[in-house]
């Protein structure tokens, strides 16, 4: 009887949902016509003219890489050619096409910093057709945010908002020239936040599934109330065009990178001078941890403040300044927003204790002067290692003070599928530092077999953690 209640009840929702008028089913989406007439003429499409420096080199949105004989060879072609967009010889000039949006009256605007790299001429496109010759105000290749000016009055800006508050789910739109198409409006929602990428460390992305595709780069990416929540900047795909998903840089962000370009011609970040890692389940084992969380303090960088804390290699950090640190990616956006000298209060995980640690944050060098490797994805196995001591020669290429022991041969099947190489360093092993090679057979002797130790390599310049797990035969 019950089960027949439900059926008829779904029934009748059906039959409502069916009879419902026209106008009343639209009033279950979002409208963003008003919305786009009101902020559409503050979007702008943006060109560029520059000498050929390369061949192929498109930046975010890049020109798909399709046998000749494909259906979509064509079509990729006519917008990208017509626009002096495909690749010639080095001394022609090109144009590469953009978005960007008013963010003052008086000609101010924002772009991505890809979109004028390199440009000899910035060209802005009004709505209604105007054409101006911009300045380039000052640029930011790690946040790829970009402030231009041009010289006008009455311009009409966009509503600054926050990312702040963007709830996951949440309705947003796009507005920019796809394609060279001006002033197009595409729409989604919010599928994630404060999503790292591998080449942008220290931007906490905006997700969405909205629409973005070749020359949408730079534009805004607004929420329901008309306020610009974003910039948009990338998208994921294999084929040069979009595939559901689409990255916007936090306008918070992109604002405070406009305040510093106004300020002082450049951008400013914290460091804190430390190396770091993911905590894999394996590693969280040997730590004792409940669960993976935190960054793994994989090594102090040399000329940072964090040597001169008693921060120390093998720390998870589990809390930034009072706020929690999930993932390893987390930590990067947090010390990069921190001024520069603040004093900060860091929650560590030291060999199975919380202690508190303070460090002052450092600036943030240029990227030529970070030589640090990323870490590589380890998997943790058996092992079985041919160690020795290095002489004097290795000790001072390798810049060890003391300890460690050189891998001099790594046997098939054990530590070849933890991911450590002959050449590597072993500077501790089981959170305790590898005096010699003599020691470092006590410690090994010492371990109960099938528990997971962490081992922390040097190799190169970098450091890096591994979880080696003890064979029990």
């Amino acid at each position: 009887m019950k089960k027949n209640a439900l059926i008829t009840a779904a029934v009748c929702l059906v039959q409502a949902w069916l009879v419902l008028p026209p106008h009343a089913l639209a009033g279950a989406l979002p409208e963003f016509s008003g919305l786009v007439e009101a902020y559409g003429p503050s979007v702008v499409n943006i060109s560029t003219r520059q000498a050929r420096r390369s061949v192929r080199k498109f930046h975010r949105f890049s020109l798909p890489e399709l046998p000749e004989d494909s259906p979509f060879y064509d079509f990729f072609r006519h917008f990208f050619e017509e626009k002096d967009l495909l690749p010639h010889n080095e001394n022609q000039q090109s144009r590469s096409l953009g978005s960007g949006f008013f963010i003052s009256s008086d000609g101010y605007l924002l772009t991505n910093s890809h979109v004028v790299a390199d440009a000899d001429e910035i060209i802005v496109r009004t709505s209604d057709r105007r054409e101006f010759i911009a300045k380039l105000v000052g640029t930011d290749k790690r946040s790829d945010i970009a402030l231009l000016k041009v010289e006008a009055k009455n311009l009409p800006p966009v509503k600054i908002g926050t990312a702040k508050d963007l709830k996951v789910g949440e309705w947003v739109l796009a507005i920019g020239s796809p394609f060279g198409f001006d002033h197009s409006a595409t729409a989604g929602i919010v599928s994630a936040k404060g999503r790292s990428l591998p080449s942008e460390n220290y931007v906490p992305f905006i997700q969405s599934d909205v629409a973005i595709n070749p020359g949408n780069s730079g534009g805004p990416l607004f929420d329901l109330k008309g306020d610009v929540v974003g910039v948009n900047s990338q998208i994921y795909s294999r084929t040069g065009g979009f595939m559901g998903l689409s990255f916007a840089v936090p306008i918070d962000m992109a604002m405070d990178v406009v305040e510093q370009l106004k300020t002082t011609g450049r951008v400013s970040r914290g460091w804190l001078g430390v190396r770091i890692q993911e905590v894999t389940s394996e590693l969280a084992e040997t730590f004792g941890m409940d669960q993976p969380r935190g960054a793994l303090v994989a090594q102090l960088l040399p000329n940072s403040l964090a040597r001169e804390s008693s921060l120390q290699e093998g720390d998870v950090i589990l809390r930034f300044n009072g706020r929690d640190v999930s993932t390893h990616s987390a930590l990067p956006p947090l010390v990069g927003a921190t001024r520069v000298n603040e004093s900060v209060q860091l929650e560590v995980l030291r060999r199975g204790r919380i202690e508190e640690v303070t460090v002052f944050i450092g600036e943030l060098p240029d990227e030529d002067k970070l030589t640090a490797a990323k870490p590589q994805s380890t998997t943790a196995n058996n092992i079985g290692l041919v160690v020795g001591d290095p002489n004097a020669e290795q000790r001072d290429r390798l810049g060890l003070e003391k300890g460690g022991v050189i891998v001099q041969e790594v046997k098939p099947g054990p530590s070849e599928r933890t991911g450590i190489d002959p050449g590597d360093v072993i500077l501790t092993f089981d959170n305790r530092p590898v005096e010699n090679a003599g020691q470092f057979r006590e410690l090994l002797a010492g371990i109960e077999p099938g528990r997971s130790v962490a081992v922390l390599i040097q190799r190169g310049d970098g450091r890096i953690f591994f979880a080696l797990r003890i064979p029990k035969e």
